[in-house]
């Protein structure tokens, strides 16, 4: 079958958690046979459609005739704003509409109102929907509903643990400012930072010698630039509906200490070392707790047993039979391949 998704970026050029969900989520379809593309709905680095683990991406520059080719698709996708366009097309054409709920905004449920299939990021994503739904008319609420947590092959980002104490977008909702205090407060350890794909980056004090910075590393390379340097991951995030690096780091054995947000909570269970994110003692004593190798040994095991516990087979496979349930009713009909095929560039098989 034909699958059009419309969002406003796409991995590798757009490198945010949001966007490599939506992309570990439209492989394995990709894998099943279906064809699958991406439109972009915002100008982007890369201006020639490529080809990416088995999806197609049309840049925005070359995407003018998104609406013409919907009418051939069997099912539409998107996320975040370009929701309200693609549901007004999939109700004008009769075609399937799937939404992607990464927070608990309002908006986003609003948006979501009447979609056949809702995905909800987490447990506690869809509790909230629920309660935000309740005041719906019957009518208006999504037809179906289910959670596929962000799905993160462990293999594809197990390493061996380095020394840094690492930070994955310096933005201050992130907690970059609070990161450089810690990284002044404990000079015995080193400190990495990650420039973020969006927001305004903090950058560390020049007279700090333990800092160092990197560009934005794509999701596919972090396994040898990020995550083979981390000892640590520290996410005091303001918000945080999920909090896919921490699960990334969590294939290595990497531990985190996290502010508990209700997503990080969900998402670290047990083998998150929590500190409230306005509380910089907490957390200095949380990252000289780990320098123990006793107990660095310790939370290491639990972040591994946390990595098999999040598998992403089973939420894949639920993710994949909702999906193909929405065309039985138009089984019947042989489509056309909504495009013709291009040579693209084709990206190793990473997330």
């Amino acid at each position: 079958m034909s699958i059009a998704a419309r969002v406003y970026g796409y991995p590798p050029a757009h490198n945010a958690g949001s966007e490599w969900m939506l992309h570990s989520m439209l492989r394995p379809l990709a894998e099943r046979g279906h064809d699958v593309a991406v439109w972009l709905s915002h100008p982007g680095a890369i201006e020639k459609s490529y080809e990416i683990d088995g999806v197609r991406a049309i840049p925005y520059q070359e995407g003018t005739d998104f609406a013409a080719h919907v009418q051939r698709s069997d099912v539409l996708l998107s996320h975040f704003e370009n929701v309200p366009l693609v549901a007004g097309l999939a109700r004008e054409r009769r075609i399937p509409l799937v939404v992607i709920c990464h927070d608990d905004f309002s908006t986003s449920f609003h948006n979501a109102a009447g979609a056949d299939l809702l995905v909800y990021n987490s447990e506690w994503i869809r509790r909230e929907g629920e309660i935000f739904y309740a005041h719906y008319p019957q009518e208006f609420l999504p037809r179906h509903s289910i959670v596929v947590r962000p799905p993160v092959i462990a293999e594809e980002y197990r390493t061996e643990p380095g020394d840094c104490a690492t930070l994955v977008n310096l933005n201050p909702d992130k907690g970059g400012e609070l990161f450089w205090q810690i990284a002044a407060w404990t000079p015995r350890w080193k400190f990495l930072g990650v420039r973020g794909a969006y927001g305004q980056q903090v950058m560390p004090p020049p007279r700090l010698p333990n800092c160092e910075v990197l560009d934005g590393v794509p999701g596919q390379r972090m396994r040898e630039h990020v995550y083979s340097r981390a000892r640590v991951m520290l996410m005091p995030s303001l918000y945080e509906s999920w909090g896919r690096v921490a699960i990334e780091a969590f294939a290595s054995g990497i531990p985190v200490i996290a502010h508990p947000t209700p997503g990080l909570v969900e998402s670290l269970g047990d083998a998150g070392i929590f500190a409230y994110r306005d509380d910089l003692n907490a957390w200095i004593h949380a990252l000289t707790s780990l320098e123990d190798p006793d107990a660095w040994a310790r939370a290491s095991r639990r972040a591994r047993a946390r990595s098999v516990e999040l598998s992403a087979v089973p939420d894949l496979a639920l993710w994949c039979d909702a999906v193909e349930s929405l065309t039985t009713r138009s089984t019947a009909i042989k489509r056309p391949s909504p495009c013709p095929s291009w040579n693209g560039v084709t990206h190793a098989t990473h997330d």
